[in-house]
């Protein structure tokens, strides 16, 4: 692996973390996950053909290694730890916000994974749809449909008032 090569992972890191954040819920498990992704990474790292898409190509090793994760433990329910709080941006000190924005942390765990994976990286990383169907490999259409999809799973969830862990999305 060349320096550039090394600078570029170690620039991409903040960005990862945050994915993870949203696909684990749990700061711990997302850690973990980052560097479960970077392990491979430094394995894999002839198969990166273009540098200039290191972005890309980290967020699809570190989803894949998070849905060899969910696998592995399938049956245990996830769930939203406050510590996840603690790395948002501050919504300031009113707890009315922080109390809603934990529910809308929640209702973002009932989502199955490729739900969370298009709802993070269009609302989360600004990717375009566009960006995120070449990024994952399936059609624009199939995007806008999970966007979709999600936006109406955590409607659904936060207007049923407490999200129910597990549920899944259409």
């Amino acid at each position: 692996m060349n320096g550039r090569a090394g600078r570029a992972m170690v620039a991409q890191l903040p960005a990862l973390r945050r994915y993870a954040l949203g696909l684990t819920g749990q700061a711990a498990a997302a850690d973990d996950l980052v560097q479960d992704c970077i392990e491979r990474a430094l394995r894999r790292i002839d198969s990166l053909q273009d540098e200039s898409r290191i972005g890309a190509w980290l967020r699809t090793i570190l989803f894949n290694a998070f849905i060899d994760g969910r696998r592995q433990l399938r049956s245990r329910a996830e769930s939203v730890e406050t510590e996840l709080l603690e790395t948002l941006p501050d919504p300031g000190s009113n707890a009315q916000t922080r109390h809603e924005l934990q529910q809308v942390l929640r209702a973002a765990s009932t989502l199955t994974p490729q739900h969370r994976q298009v709802l993070l990286l269009v609302g989360v990383e600004g990717l375009s749809y566009r960006e995120v169907a070449e990024e994952i490999g399936v059609p624009l259409g199939t995007v806008m449909s999970r966007l979709a999809r999600a936006r109406d799973q955590l409607r659904s969830v936060l207007e049923a008032g407490a999200p129910h862990a597990g549920a899944a999305a259409r």
